[in-house]
């Protein structure tokens, strides 16, 4: 019998395999790592946020550019798909205050557990230490093996490799150079959802791991209220992910210390007489900011303008001064990857026909938030359907031809 070959055991790879299970397909997963699901289970160490539960239509949008490709997919497999998905694998879930749904176990490693029974269960043949190496000359698929080398020849093949960031959990990316090599057009690789680097002064220091909370970060016409931590190297978190693409495009950032406050407040503030206080004492009370957001103003804005609306200006948009973003593989994701031009409706590439790719080797990004793991899942399952249906197809053409 003929197989269907996944390539990567992250969340894409998974659902691709479970869509061809559940289609009859025999499948042969190949993952690279001694285990599956590891940037999975990374992921949820802190609470594994699964989706977003809001409507369809901000969903999609927090895909920005790549929403009209990837519209389709969500809509197939979107946050209440993802609900239910995960409670029929045994695991509850619950919405936090921001929409944002958690197994409620808040780990990820019993859902990856169930999900791999049920995959175990439909004659899934899992083969880790598997490391695909590109094509064979004869069209094969190439694998470096614990036994020495492999060549595979599935009827259909579906690519879920990752994108670039956290080598050490499997996506490091490699992929690209065997995609280039066959031609195949690859769009080079960046930093998403990641954090910026920041030389500090000296007086940082003792701030290093404090928050700065309820503040509103903007960066070109991005904009995201949200909280990040002052770290050694920078500032990092999810106020900061979203801004990563205006930032990489090289804008500048800057932060409103008190969103909630408008500049003629605060300069009405400011204005008042400070008798006998020092002036340094009068602006701490006048705008009575947490020790690290003062800080942060004391860092960026000294010294302090003399004039009211100056100041008040400078605290509403206060440039941060940074030296780019973290690393590639320390970013959260990356975008960059297989371009949706190189790709049909289904995810084949057009130039390999019965070759699907899904998940973070596509180029699309998206905030933290439930938004990436969900559209790994959508186009993990969008393309193992659509492989499922090619190699249905193929077979019967077969057939056709016999008869």
């Amino acid at each position: 019998m003929s197989h269907a070959l996944v390539i990567g055991g992250g969340p894409a790879g998974l659902m691709a395999a479970d869509a061809l299970l559940s289609a009859g397909c025999r499948v042969v997963l190949a993952e690279a790592k001694p285990s599956v699901g590891r940037k999975l289970l990374m992921a949820g160490k802190s609470g594994l946020n699964l989706t977003k539960m809001e409507d369809r239509a901000h969903f999609r949008a927090a895909y920005a550019e790549a929403a009209p490709e990837l519209a389709k997919m969500l809509d197939a497999f979107g946050p209440d798909e993802v609900q239910a998905w995960a409670e029929g694998l045994g695991q509850p879930t619950f919405t936090g205050s921001s929409g944002r749904l958690f197994p409620t176990a808040m780990k990820a490693s019993p859902l990856l557990r169930a999900w791999l029974e049920r995959l175990d269960g439909m004659g899934l043949e899992r083969r880790t230490g598997w490391r695909w190496l590109g094509w064979a000359e004869d069209g094969g698929l190439l694998f470096d093996t614990s036994e020495g080398p492999a060549v595979q020849h599935p009827a259909v093949t579906v690519f879920a490799l990752g994108g670039a960031s956290w080598a050490r959990l499997g996506s490091d990316g490699v992929w690209a150079e065997y995609f280039r090599a066959a031609g195949l057009p690859v769009a080079p690789f960046a930093p998403s959802n990641a954090g910026v680097l920041v030389d500090w002064s000296p007086h940082m220091a003792k701030y290093f791991g404090a928050p700065l909370k309820n503040v509103t970060f903007r960066s070109g016409a991005l904009e995201n209220r949200g909280e990040a931590v002052i770290s050694a190297r920078g500032l990092e978190g999810g106020g900061i992910y979203p801004l990563t693409p205006a930032l990489r495009a090289g804008h500048a950032l800057t932060v409103d210390l008190l969103p909630d406050v408008s500049e003629d407040a605060l300069v009405a503030r400011l204005s008042r007489p400070r008798g006998k206080q020092s002036r340094t004492n009068a602006i701490r009370k006048a705008l009575r900011l947490a020790p690290a957001a003062q800080a942060l103003l004391m860092e960026f804005a000294r010294p302090l303008p003399d004039e009211p609306a100056v100041l008040a200006a400078r605290i509403k948009a206060l440039p941060v001064a940074h030296t780019g973003l973290r690393p590639l593989d320390e970013a959260i994701s990356t975008a960059g990857g297989v371009p949706f031009a190189a790709l049909d409706a289904g995810l084949m590439l057009r130039d390999r026909p019965g070759c699907f790719c899904a998940g973070e080797m596509l180029d699309w990004e998206a905030p933290t938030g439930g938004y990436l793991l969900t559209a790994c899942l959508a186009t993990g399952l969008w393309a193992g359907r659509h492989a499922a249906a090619w190699m249905a197809g193929q077979q019967k053409g077969r057939h056709s031809g016999q008869g």
